[in-house]
């Protein structure tokens, strides 16, 4: 899965939360001072060719953009990056990394196994 800026994943967090929009409702959900239309342009341009985002035509000049893959997904394609590049594709890794650094506790991790063997 191809990753995302900060700015591009603030856009499809956007997405993710408010659906199918067009580009001035896009922008409307920003603060001032907004970015410009055609940045926005840009960026959902992008997220199309990274195979994000999709459109509809309206009207001849005028896109409905809307998600084509899901936050859950999205975060599932990022873990797995994650673990690939800096845990030598074992989650195990991860897991030791969490419990060493004091990131997780062994009681944590006990509540885990429990949640985990009581949703089989």
């Amino acid at each position: 899965m191809k990753t995302l800026t900060q700015k591009e994943e603030e856009i499809m967090n956007l997405f993710w939360e408010n659906g199918d929009m067009r580009i001035v409702e896009l922008q409307a959900h920003y603060a001032e001072p907004k970015p410009h239309v055609n940045t926005l342009s840009t960026l959902v341009k992008i997220l199309e060719e990274k195979g994000f985002l999709d459109h509809r035509a309206i009207t001849a000049r005028c896109f409905k953009y809307y998600t084509k893959i899901s936050r859950e997904d999205y975060r599932g394609g990022s873990l797995q990056n994650i673990v690939n590049k800096f845990f030598g594709k074992n989650y195990m890794n991860v897991v030791n990394t969490l419990v060493r650094d004091e990131k997780i506790s062994v009681d944590e991790l006990k509540e885990l196994i429990k949640m985990v063997e009581g949703g089989k």
